[in-house]
């Protein structure tokens, strides 16, 4: 820019700051304006509201008096209700709660209501009063609840009769028309019923009926909250108990002592403890099941202590139940009482997670451990009674001897007991298990069998020494062993006690055999040796004698020898018994192998000595033919005296 034209950019911008300033000047004036226009506004409102103020507070206070108005038309509306339904609880209470039980509870409930509501209202004139009336009208009530309450248990509370209880049974443990009685049925423990039972069937009997259970559980809750715990806890507890106990006397349950099983006889006893078995499981598995069952329903959500009311109810059916059990289980210990005490132990073995569902809480813990002890005292017993079979078997004295030679009484009832242990062996297991030694089971009950087998062949040893004949103690001991290795092979014993020992056994039954085979039979193989059948210079004479050098007289007397011993041993073996008829043939072969062939040679080389005399059937009695016929009469216990009919060779 040049320095000529600097005075009018001057100029210029002069004249605008004026135009500028003058602007300014006029929008100052125009807010002044405004400025002062609002404030005439501001005084008009505040004169407004001012008027205004009066008219406010009126309206306030008319809609304050419109909501009071309707407060109080509606606590009217709520006290002529309660009034209302006083009334009608009134009437339905001065009833009383025959015919109408449901009707009348729900009475009760309306007068607690109401109750309720002038207690929270006592600014009302006549709450006090109406409260004294509800509360009268409730105390009568609570009178008229436990009455009935008492009355449905006296209705509702009869003893169940047998028969309801069999048909709530699986259908193998229900009792036959004839054996149906006042005893329960007779179970019989020695078929081992229990076997199969895990997955039977058992239906809950009805001990009230469901339309019921409902009324008491609402009368339960009205005594609860009435304060009269006491009295519900005992009405529920006498009826109920009572109910329970008459329906174990009706089914034939009877409370014993150990005394009293000690006086039984054993038929007796071991049919009492059939019957014991089956009526644990009715008790258990049908009536307490059920009694724990109303016990719950009746009390559900009452704050009340059921447990401890359904373990006094049922203290004395529970007692009653257990005391047999616990007698025979403390009774003197004898064999044949194992097989029951295993029957009982198992019973109780079965039933024993039912009965800690069915006594479960602190207040039935008595009731548990008193089934748990049972159950272990069983066990305890039956465990000592094995011990004590096992002694008794070994120290058996008794003077019977079995005079053919056949197996004796003791094997076949040690051996029948054995084999009998078998069907037990699950029960067995859990016995061993409540005595742990750190064995197997398994190994147990084999340790147990064997020590037993053990005894068995030590005491039947000592026997076959009473026996004046060595051949009848081989043949005793053969029969009796074979007896015991047979037994054991056709039995679930043959896995427990393994093949060794049967092969240990089958080689004991040989022994016995071949030396039966050489006692007895010794002398009348030697009557048939060449040796000694020669002459000699003190012989009769050489004319006795033939080419070979053989003495006559000598043949004669070896030939009247066979006869006689022959006839001694079939007419004294004949009467004894070999009872396994493959055993008996088998030792008749072994003897004819033995005999046959050397009468037949001896009779071929020396028959034509006494053949040719006057009176050849003196000699030579029996032809090998008769004599293998003659052999098939022994060991059949049967005398058939000397042989009449002589054969000519």
């Amino acid at each position: 820019m040049s320095v000529a034209a600097l005075p009018r950019t001057m100029e210029a911008l002069t004249r605008r700051a004026t135009m500028l300033r003058d602007s300014l000047q006029r929008s100052q004036g125009n807010t002044d304006g405004m400025v002062a226009i609002l404030g005439s506004f501001d005084h008009r409102l505040s004169a407004l509201e001012a008027a205004m103020r009066p008219t406010q507070v009126r309206t306030h206070a008319i809609r304050m008096a419109h909501e009071n108005i309707d407060k109080t038309l509606k606590s009217g509306d709520a006290i002529l209700s309660q009034f209302d339904l006083a009334r009608k609880a009134e009437a339905t209470i001065l009833r009383g709660p025959h015919e109408d039980l449901e009707g009348y509870l729900e009475a009760v409930d309306l007068l607690k209501g109401i109750a309720k509501f002038f207690s929270s209202n006592k600014n009302f004139r006549s709450s006090d009063g109406i409260l004294n009336h509800v509360n009268n009208l409730l105390a009568k009530s609570s009178l008229k609840i436990e009455e009935e309450f008492k009355q449905l248990m006296n209705t509702y509370s009869k003893p169940i009769e047998p028969d309801r209880l069999f048909d709530c049974l699986p259908k193998s443990l229900r009792p036959s028309k004839d054996d149906a009685g006042a005893d329960g049925g007779n179970a019989n423990h020695a078929e081992h019923p229990s076997k199969g039972l895990e997955t039977a069937i058992y239906r809950t009997p009805t001990l009230v009926p469901p339309r019921i259970l409902p009324l008491m559980n609402d009368i339960a809750q009205q005594l609860v909250q009435a304060g009269n715990q006491q009295s519900c806890y005992k009405i529920y507890r006498d009826y109920r108990g009572s109910a329970l106990e008459s329906s174990l006397r009706k089914l034939g349950v009877e409370k014993l002592t150990k005394d009293d099983v000690q006086k039984m006889q054993w038929e007796a006893l071991e049919a009492k403890i059939g019957n014991w078995i089956h009526f644990m499981r009715i008790a258990v598995k049908l009536l307490l099941a059920g009694e724990r069952k109303i016990c719950d329903q009746i009390f559900d959500g009452v704050n009340f202590n059921k447990d401890q009311c359904f373990a006094e109810m049922t203290t004395n059916s529970v007692v009653t139940l257990l005391s047999f059990g616990d007698a025979v289980a403390k009774s003197k210990r004898s064999p044949e009482k194992l097989f029951v005490l295993l029957d009982m132990y198992e019973v109780m073995r079965e039933l024993q997670s039912e009965i800690e569902a069915i006594f479960e809480g602190k207040p039935c813990s008595e009731m548990r451990e008193a089934a748990l002890g049972l159950t272990k005292r069983l066990a305890q017993t039956a465990q000592e009674t094995f011990a004590d079979f096992e002694e008794a078997v070994e120290k058996d004295a008794s003077k019977t001897v079995v005079q053919d030679g056949t197996v004796h009484p003791l094997t076949s009832y040690v051996i029948n007991y054995v084999k009998f242990l078998f069907d037990y062996q699950s029960t067995l297991k859990l016995l061993f298990q409540e005595f742990e030694t750190g064995s197997e089971t398994e190994s147990q009950l084999a340790v147990v069998t064997m020590r037993i087998m053990q005894a068995l062949q030590n005491n039947l040893d000592g026997k076959s020494k009473q026996y004046k004949d060595p051949a009848l103690t081989h043949l005793f001991l053969m029969n009796n062993v074979h007896y015991m290795v047979r037994s054991v092979r056709r039995s679930e014993a043959k896995d427990i006690l393994g093949d060794d020992w049967i092969q240990r056994h089958r080689r004991i039954v040989q022994q016995n055999a071949n030396q039966y085979k050489r006692v007895a039979w010794a002398k009348v193989l030697q009557t048939l040796s060449v040796q000694g059948a020669t002459g000699s210079t003190g012989s009769s004479g050489g004319s006795d004698l033939n080419s070979s050098g053989v003495s006559r007289a000598v043949i004669k007397e070896r030939f009247k020898a066979f006869n006689t011993q022959f006839e001694e041993l079939h007419a004294k073996q004949s009467l004894w018994i070999v009872p396994d008829q493959e055993l008996r043939e088998s030792l008749r072969l072994a003897v004819a192998e033995v005999l046959l062939p050397a009468y037949r040679s001896f009779i071929k080389r020396f028959g034509n000595l006494v053949g040719s005399g006057k009176n050849p059937l003196k000699y030579i009695r029996y032809s090998p033919e008769l004599v293998d016929k003659l052999l098939g009469e022994f060991f059949e216990g049967q005398q058939y005296g000397e042989p009449k009919h002589q054969h000519r060779l």
